[in-house]
């Protein structure tokens, strides 16, 4: 499955609505052999976290993208969801600060939706 910039910009207004913020896209075509895209995001709470995460299991198929995995529940400090050609992580603050994805794809270009 391609995902297109539409479907990218559509997931970010999904995090928006549940309050994620600082919210990145990384496009990783020709960096990474396992995805296209991460969309990184952070929930302030576990809590917020996991309304994130369930508001995208609910939302996610009606855009046309499968999950096809998750990762990180119930502690919900760091959700993964394995969309194929899209990664999204959604994480507390300090998860995001300690793992620092951003810095560590560096060479990834941020996509401007």
């Amino acid at each position: 499955m391609v995902i297109a910039h539409s479907q990218l910009s559509k997931v970010v207004d999904l995090i928006e609505d549940k309050k994620g913020t600082k919210i990145s896209v990384l496009n990783l075509q020709g960096i990474s052999t396992v995805t296209d895209y991460f969309i990184i995001a952070t929930g302030n709470t576990t809590t917020q976290t996991k309304a994130i995460t369930d508001y995208l299991i609910e939302k996610l198929p009606e855009l046309g993208i499968n999950i096809l995995r998750i990762e990180g529940l119930p502690e919900a400090t760091w959700v993964l969801f394995d969309c194929g050609d899209l990664v999204i992580h959604i994480m507390t603050p300090e998860t995001r600060e300690f793992y620092s994805l951003e810095r560590l794809w560096g060479d990834a270009e941020e996509v401007i939706l």
